[in-house]
């Protein structure tokens, strides 16, 4: 069986680079006419065929589809992008599909490098799990030979489909649990400008801090990762006010649990101490002794919605195109305590 023709092989003919191939053979602006003319010439006679018309020639409904995710997500311990690849993997076979993954280097996402799995077009489809830096989207996205999907994030600066968890609500729900506990001096725990997640569940708390007529405290807004490695606490970032709430908000269960430990090293105990609740649900083994009070993010559903959405666009369905928000639950454990007598917003 002949080897299929990949963008590749065609810029290496041409002498140009993978996206101007791209851009030439998906009608995409940025390309002059003689060049298009020229790359749509060598492309026809090395036989080359878009992924969607093969699809159609091999008569097959089903796909595969690629999923990319940045090697910093996956570092030290249990990923919760990687669970969220199994789930989507669960799915794509229930639907009679594929998933590969593909983890994106530091230095390939710093220099927008195509992944290898469109430069060999074993995907037909790519869902990216976790924001990527804006110049390797820029990348993603002007690469028109297969369709785009965004799970848990999504980019405010264009219109690509994405899947996220109800951060914002989630979050509000889980501070006006805490101040239905007799809780009015909350902190929040998270870097605001890392994600899109944090900045909205950042702005749940917010809104129901606001709502309970408790002022935001710059000092009770405390940074828990560097924001280029996105790993949390580099360094010791994480650091406790001097003047401490009753109880944290945490972005995630894993910042939740780092801040356990920085808590019971300054003697305080939780939730006996101080209370703390996080987002997710989702914590490797042996990283927390505490059961944290938590936000649970539905993560199959999540998939399922992503893989359906992926499908429907291979077929050339109807699917309405945007944002997806799917909504979780809170899960009740024991990071928290109840304040039976408050004064002046103390215990």
């Amino acid at each position: 069986m002949a080897k299929s023709v990949r963008l590749i092989d065609i810029a290496k003919r041409v002498g140009v680079s993978t996206v101007t191939v791209s851009k030439a053979l998906s009608g995409k602006s940025g390309v002059s006419e003689e060049m298009r003319r020229k790359i749509k010439a060598i492309a026809d006679e090395m036989g080359y065929r878009q992924p969607s018309a093969q699809r159609i020639a091999q008569e097959s409904k089903s796909y595969d589809i690629g999923v990319l995710i940045a090697e910093r997500y996956v570092q030290k311990y249990e990923s919760f992008y990687l669970k969220m690849y199994q789930q989507v993997a669960t799915v794509a076979v229930g639907m009679d599909c594929f998933a590969l993954i593909e983890i994106v280097s530091a230095q390939n996402e710093g220099a927008a490098e195509i992944p290898k799995m469109i430069r060999d077009r074993k995907a037909d489809g790519i869902i990216v799990i976790g924001r990527f830096i804006d110049e390797y989207l820029d990348m993603l996205e002007n690469l028109d030979d297969v369709p785009l999907l965004y799970l848990d994030f999504f980019d405010e600066r264009r219109e690509t489909n994405a899947v996220i968890s109800d951060s914002y609500y989630g979050m509000y729900r889980m501070t006006n649990y805490l101040f239905d506990m007799g809780h009015r001096d909350i902190a929040y725990v998270g870097t605001l400008t890392a994600t899109t997640s944090i900045t909205d569940r950042y702005f749940g708390y917010a809104r129901a801090m606001l709502q309970h007529g408790v002022p935001l405290r710059d000092d009770w807004c405390i940074p828990d990762r560097d924001i280029p490695t996105g790993i949390t606490d580099l360094n010791g970032m994480m650091k406790l006010p001097e003047d401490m709430p009753t109880a944290f908000v945490c972005n995630c269960d894993l910042t939740a649990s780092e801040l356990i430990k920085k808590l019971s090293a300054r003697g305080l105990r939780v939730p006996d101490d101080v209370s703390v609740v996080g987002f997710d649900n989702f914590l490797p083994p042996g990283r927390c002794d505490v059961p944290i009070t938590t936000y649970e993010v539905d993560m199959n559903q999540m998939a399922f919605v992503a893989v359906r959405r992926m499908v429907r666009t291979l077929e050339h369905k109807p699917d309405p195109a945007g944002l997806r928000i799917v909504e979780g639950r809170m899960v009740e454990k024991a990071s928290v305590r109840k304040l039976e007598v408050a004064t002046n917003g103390r215990n």
